[in-house]
């Protein structure tokens, strides 16, 4: 008997602290007070490296020649900053700049830098970390430096490698490196969820942050989820679409091509619930969900059994793009490849990359 399909719109634990949907009861409010006081401790410690920055006692360092544009955001995981910083390679690299993406690598176990195109060989999941794998595969002729410290990466991509213009990937937080934009990404579905700090909230620093912010990369959602603040900056709309399926050998196919199909959905996303938003637009029927934390490193067992509960099911597995690299070769499944439109705002964006 197949499993029925699980209801998208379903919110996790996480999600239920982060992003509530009602008033808090009492008993909720007494099982978070623990919650209130770290995030109390989280956030004076962030906002006195703030005044300290703002005021000039600490500065970040400048990489004369090297245009740095920081891609970020304030929320914790899941707001389609990749697909973000997928696009802005992309047309930077159409428009005949030499690009970098300077990123932390998160998840890798290596703590070695490491430095690659997708033109070359690639270096491993536990070296590199997924997000660049999969910017390097989707993007090849950028160059990738994965490392804690990136105004080092900042110093190479001008002096070894002859970049001109480099994305510093999560970047709004780190600003021990100098920027000449600092492009925020919200993501309309969520907001910036219950407005508080981590822990007790999604929030990486107060709202009050945005107002460093040059640029919005907004991601429109069609019911946005909460009312965001006034944004100062300019923005630029987009909007997060499927333009094809990949097959397990590489080969693409048409969005509508499993419309109808059975599938279970395999992934390690902070949100999952954006890939289950994708899979109903497609059209395919969601007989079951394989979801396991951010980042995470898929085990033979786990995968064994998702392939043996996809079969009894009669589904076939999909996954995402950043969840593919983490597979090993040989594992059995469609890949749901994303794209970004842009809506409104291509001026600000062209000016923000230093495109005219």
């Amino acid at each position: 008997m197949s499993e029925p399909a699980p209801r998208q719109e379903a919110p996790t634990a996480i999600e239920r602290v982060f992003y509530p949907g009602r008033e808090e009861d009492w008993s909720r409010k007494a099982l978070l007070a623990p919650l209130d006081v770290l995030a109390w401790g989280y956030g004076a410690g962030v906002r006195l490296r703030g005044a300290l920055y703002d005021a000039g006692l600490l500065r970040g360092e400048r990489v004369e020649g090297l245009r740095v544009i920081s891609v970020g955001n304030l929320n914790v995981g899941g707001t389609g900053k990749t697909p973000a910083v997928l696009y802005l390679a992309e047309l930077l690299v159409r428009e005949g700049k030499r690009v970098g993406i300077l990123t932390r690598g998160y998840g890798r176990s290596s703590k070695e830098p490491v430095t690659f195109t997708g033109v070359g060989p690639l270096p491993s999941v536990e070296e590199a970390g997924d997000e660049p794998l999969l910017l390097a595969r989707r993007c090849p002729e950028a160059r990738l430096l994965v490392g804690a410290d990136r105004r080092m990466l900042a110093r190479r991509a001008r002096d070894e490698f002859g970049l001109e213009v480099v994305l510093l990937d999560d970047g709004f937080q780190h600003r021990m490196l100098a920027r000449d934009e600092d492009v925020v990404v919200v993501d309309e579905a969520v907001g910036f969820g219950n407005g508080r700090m981590l822990p007790r909230g999604p929030l990486r620093e107060p709202l009050s942050g945005l107002n460093r912010a040059t640029l919005f990369w907004v991601r429109a959602a069609a019911t946005p989820g909460r009312t965001l603040p006034p944004l100062g900056a300019p923005q630029v709309r987009t909007r997060y679409r499927p333009t094809a399926w990949v097959d397990p050998s590489g080969a693409q196919h048409p969005p509508e091509s499993l419309s109808g199909q059975p599938v279970l959905a395999l992934a390690g996303l902070a949100r999952p619930g954006g890939f289950l938003r994708t899979l109903g637009e497609l059209g395919t029927d969601v007989r079951g969900t394989a979801f396991f934390p951010d980042h995470h490193h898929f085990s033979e067992r786990e995968l064994h059994e998702v392939g043996a509960r996809a079969a009894s099911l009669g589904a076939r597995v999909v996954t995402t793009e950043k969840d593919l690299v983490r597979l090993p070769g040989g594992f059995e499944t469609w890949t749901v490849r994303l794209g970004v439109e842009v809506l409104e705002g291509e001026s600000h964006l062209r000016r923000a990359l230093g495109l005219g």
